[in-house]
């Protein structure tokens, strides 16, 4: 039986990686590309500000290609959504009928999806929509997902926790009325290791700033990392 083929909305973090582990379990749909929205003025990720090279080779690492969406700086949502529609135009052109996200309970972001979505012909999808965070976390962490905090914003969570491995100390040292996975946008992370992964993409801490009213820690790659055959 031929199975749908989709995309997987991909921010670089913890939860895309996941959901794409729990796609490809559930054996229902077909995950063939990444898509990932890219200030092309920095090459960063538009949410993270993770280099895009770093976004390749999570790619690479988990075996799929990237569906990059290059948006302009400053970004209204006009322009957002444009390049979106082009995207996905092009994705229902080559018989893409899915598109998946990682949301968790955020019914406002989903309401938006789904309608961006009808609005481009395409079926949302969201694996992990609804799931207890606490336990999503350590189910994640149980399995191997490895990550680092690469963004957090300093109203919702301390600065000091940016640049740290998100891993069980820095969910059990999380202020109770912190969402262990940062739904509420308290911290974003960059996925380096997991389930989905078949080898570690390898980074090193870089330099941590303070931008746009949120707090950033680069993770640079490890230049000399080997990349299996």
């Amino acid at each position: 039986m031929t199975r749908p083929r989709a995309l997987l909305s991909w921010s670089s973090g913890k939860d895309s990686a996941w959901a794409l582990h729990v796609l490809r379990a559930r054996h229902e749909i077909e995950v063939v590309g990444l898509l990932t929205t890219f200030n092309q003025v920095f090459a960063r990720v538009a949410m993270h500000a993770v280099r895009e090279e770093l976004v390749r080779r999570q790619c690479l690492a988990v075996g799929l290609p990237l569906w990059a969406v290059p948006l302009p700086w400053p970004c209204p949502n006009e322009a957002y959504e444009a390049a979106m529609e082009a995207a996905l135009a092009r994705a229902k052109d080559e018989g893409i009928t899915h598109v998946a996200f990682g949301d968790l309970f955020l019914a406002d972001i989903r309401s938006y999806r789904e309608e961006r979505m009808a609005s481009a012909g395409m079926t949302p999808v969201f694996p992990l929509w609804g799931r207890d965070t606490a336990d999503l976390a350590s189910a994640m962490l149980d399995r191997g997902t490895r990550a680092t905090v690469v963004c957090v914003d300093p109203a919702q969570l301390d600065p000091s926790y940016c640049g740290r491995a998100y891993d069980a100390a820095f969910v059990a040292d999380l202020p109770a009325e912190v969402d262990p996975c940062g739904e509420n946008g308290e911290f974003h992370t960059f996925a380096w290791d997991g389930p989905a992964f078949r080898w570690p993409v390898r980074v090193r801490p870089g330099e941590v700033v303070e931008r746009d009213g949120f707090v950033f820690a680069d993770v640079l790659p490890v230049e000399s990392e080997p990349v299996p055959a």
